[in-house]
């Protein structure tokens, strides 16, 4: 087997359960889980600056990560516009995020890592290549990463706000017990 399918091989079954995860998180209501956004949070910038330590050699890369992020950004607070906040039966706080920019999403991430491991598989299996493509060595692949990165943190930091203006509506709305 050649040694630079090894990582996309490895990584494959992981992406599969990444993306089930999302697209299930698309869909319907989704809990409030300010622990685990924020963690996110944390999570995707860490990577969006890991990424961007390996694309100071290379500024094309590097364009295309920032590029990513700041679009994303954008797509982020769009799809905060577009979320809904209730109360569940059990009376525990849920968003219900926008499923068309989540499956947007998800499409174009897919369908970027099924091209770019479809042209590692080519350019490996091709004799003739001297120096065999890297898999995070394009920028519209970063462009991509960005976009996810920029998207997630934009979404998730907006969620936790937004949802601390729900919770302070909802407690001004009930009525107080006990008189004062």
């Amino acid at each position: 087997m050649a040694p630079q399918l090894v990582m996309p091989l490895i990584m494959a079954p992981i992406l599969v359960f990444a993306v089930w995860r999302r697209v299930r998180r698309t869909f319907g209501p989704q809990p409030i889980q300010r622990k685990q956004m924020m963690f996110r949070i944390g999570f995707f910038a860490l990577a969006g600056v890991l990424i961007a330590a390996t694309g100071v050699l290379n500024p094309r890369l590097l364009e295309g990560l920032l590029g990513g992020v700041v679009a994303g950004a954008a797509l982020g607070l769009l799809g905060l516009k577009l979320t809904r906040f209730e109360r569940n039966a059990a009376g525990a706080d849920v968003y219900i995020p926008n499923p068309w920019i989540g499956g947007l999403l998800t499409v174009l991430l897919v369908g970027r890592l099924i091209w770019r491991f479809t042209v590692l598989g080519t350019a490996a299996g091709a004799a003739a290549a001297p120096t065999a493509p890297q898999f995070g060595n394009s920028p519209l692949t970063l462009l991509v990463f960005g976009l996810m990165i920029g998207y997630y943190i934009a979404y998730y930091a907006g969620l936790l706000v937004h949802h601390r203006r729900f919770e302070q509506a909802q407690a001004a709305s009930a009525p107080s017990i006990g008189g004062n």
